[in-house]
């Protein structure tokens, strides 16, 4: 008895299902109708053999592209092969998809099989699933279906910004009305402006030319020599500006007044800002087709590439179709109303407008129309599947048409398609590796810029951080080298060496208070009058003349600058209180010593 089991795939995971009673099942197809709406009665016939959930978002994501793809998943192969039996013939697996199933069959060896009974089984499955798996609710299936399905049609539509046909598809679209719209509108601007200057239409014939000379000339009467440089610019013709000039003089125009040459001129300025914007979106078609279609552009141009691309409704899908398609593509109603009266099929359609049909001779038209859009064909391919995009194949393509040509018209045998193939695949390694070097080159000097930059904002901002401290630095030691300069340039003006005064006093100066700066003042003023008790202890000292008496006195005079400095620098409590007792006694001895002299 063969042993049917059932595969099926939810956004979950894979569920593997066993039914009972196979004959029956097989026999009674209508019974089995009615039990998959009934749960109770679904339990009978289904059970749940296995479930396999998938790990994650991005698991489920791989597993749905493998089973839409006809690919046999890892995960779904350890299930099959650990929970189906290891007799494979007698196991019969039922699946919904025939691509997957032949994949199974293929690659585990076990017969599949689809439609029927098999497709009634899986809607019970699909209808019941969050009662057949313990642990799943109905929200939360939902819930992984909505997100496999967003995430699934995200990774379906992802594409290459800088290659995408539907800005093809609208630009060659709104350039075909551009065109319509500016050939009706200039001939709305000849037969307004002709009322007043009917013979400006006989010389001028381009539509854009026509209305920026019915804007710049205005009333007829106003033209004359001066304006005739400016006529040669608009017209890029001396001749013809001369011929205007000499027409405005002998017009049979009509006088117009001036509001009607105002709403002229303002409509001829909407003309020609129009044909300046086609200009532009027909130079930004060319870009993009040499973008997205360049081998395609390189053989039957960017107008008609761009033409059968937007007919086809994407590149892809123009890729897709055969050459005899891409021939007759644009020809549909001529080829049905050919079919239906059992007339000529047509030779041609879009692919008329390239310039090879037009050389070639009536009775080879045909003939080449079969050849471009065979070589169309295999330059949409080439343009559709390369990774990297190249102007090459199409360069190559047309030079085989051309030698086409040329055999058509001379019998020279033109290359083998085999030969020119291989000389392309040359040439397109050379250019790829070429455009490799050239963005590896545009790399390194945008890495060289981004390092210069971040080495700049580094060095600024180490600047602004170190420049508040050194300010503060700076300020804080310009008051301090002043005081430090003042007790030595007294010593220098009286040539004397300051051998008596250690080191560290200086630094001391900064712990002053203002009692001890008071009382240095005082001792400092009272130096000049304590020479005579210097004079006094002279003798005692070193008995000498008056000059060595005058010496003695310049040197305890310095020293009593010193010694009257030396009393505030060592700085304490006991000093601060004793301050005023101290400038009494030197008072006192003051006023001795002057009661001596």
């Amino acid at each position: 008895m063969v042993l049917l089991h059932v595969l099926f795939e939810h956004a979950v995971g894979y569920a593997l299902l066993a039914l009972k009673e196979v004959e029956e099942i097989s026999l009674l197809l209508p019974q089995v109708e009615e039990c998959v709406l009934n749960l109770g009665k679904f339990h009978n016939i289904v059970r749940l053999v296995a479930f396999c959930p998938f790990a994650s978002s991005q698991v489920a994501l791989e597993n749905a592209n493998a089973v839409s793809e006809g690919v046999v998943h890892e995960d779904l192969r350890l299930l099959l092969e650990t929970h189906l039996p290891s007799k494979k013939k007698k196991v019969l697996l039922g699946v919904g998809d025939p691509k997957i199933g032949a994949a199974i069959q293929e690659e585990l060896g076990y017969n599949c099989q689809t439609g029927g009974v098999i497709a009634e089984i899986l809607r019970g499955v699909r209808l019941h699933f969050h009662n057949l798996v313990k642990g799943l609710t109905d929200l939360s299936a939902c819930k992984a279906q909505l997100g496999l399905g967003h995430s699934y049609s995200r990774a379906k539509v992802k594409f290459n910004v800088n290659r995408v046909d539907n800005m093809i598809i609208q630009s060659i679209s709104l350039l075909d009305q551009l065109d319509k719209d500016i050939n009706t509108f200039s001939m709305r601007v000849r037969e307004w402006y002709g009322y007043h200057f009917p013979e400006l239409v006989k010389i001028i014939n381009d539509n854009a030319t026509y209305c920026r000379l019915a804007q710049f000339i205005g009333n007829r009467r106003e033209l004359n020599e001066e304006k005739l440089e400016k006529l040669e610019e608009l017209t890029m013709d001396g001749a013809k500006a001369k011929a205007i000039l000499d027409a405005s003089r002998s017009s049979m125009g009509m006088d117009i007044s001036a509001i009607d040459l105002i709403n002229i001129e303002s409509f001829s300025s909407r003309v020609v800002s129009l044909s300046e914007y086609r200009q532009s979106l027909h130079t930004y078609l060319r870009s993009k087709m040499s973008q997205v279609a360049p081998s395609l552009s390189a053989l039957i141009g960017e107008a008609v590439g761009a033409r059968l691309i937007a007919h086809a409704g994407s590149l892809t899908n123009l890729a897709k179709y055969p050459a005899s398609t891409v021939q007759i593509l644009g020809a549909e109603k001529a080829l049905f109303r050919a079919l239906k009266t059992r007339g000529n099929t047509p030779k041609y359609g879009l692919i008329f407008h390239s310039t090879f049909i037009g050389r070639a001779a009536a009775k080879n038209k045909g003939r080449i129309s079969r050849y471009l859009a065979n070589k169309c064909s295999i330059a949409s391919r080439i343009d559709c599947f390369s990774e990297v995009p190249t102007s090459v194949f199409g360069e190559k393509l047309r030079e085989q048409v051309e030698e086409r040509l040329s055999f058509y018209e001379t019998g020279e045998i033109p290359r083998k398609n085999l030969d020119v193939m291989k000389e392309a695949m040359v040439q397109a390694e050379e250019a790829a590796a070429e455009m490799a070097r050239k963005l590896e080159k545009q790399e390194k000097k945008r890495l060289k810029k981004e390092k210069k930059r971040l080495a700049a904002l580094a060095l600024a901002s180490s600047e602004n951080s170190s420049s508040t401290p050194e300010e503060c630095e700076e300020t804080s030691e310009r008051p301090k080298k002043k005081k430090k300069q003042k007790p030595q340039e007294t010593p220098q003006e009286n040539g004397m060496e300051d051998s008596s005064v250690p080191v560290s006093k200086p630094k001391k100066k900064r712990s002053f208070s203002k009692e001890e700066l008071a009382s240095s003042d005082l001792e400092e003023t009272a130096g000049s009058v304590s020479l005579p008790k210097r004079k006094k202890s002279a003798p005692k000292e070193e008995p000498g003349s008056d000059a060595e008496e005058a010496g003695n006195r310049s040197v305890p005079k310095k020293k009593r600058k010193f010694s009257s400095k030396e009393e505030p620098l060592s700085s304490g409590p006991e000093e601060a209180v004793g301050s005023k007792s101290s400038s009494s006694k030197k008072k006192k001895k003051l006023q001795k010593l002057s009661q001596e002299d």
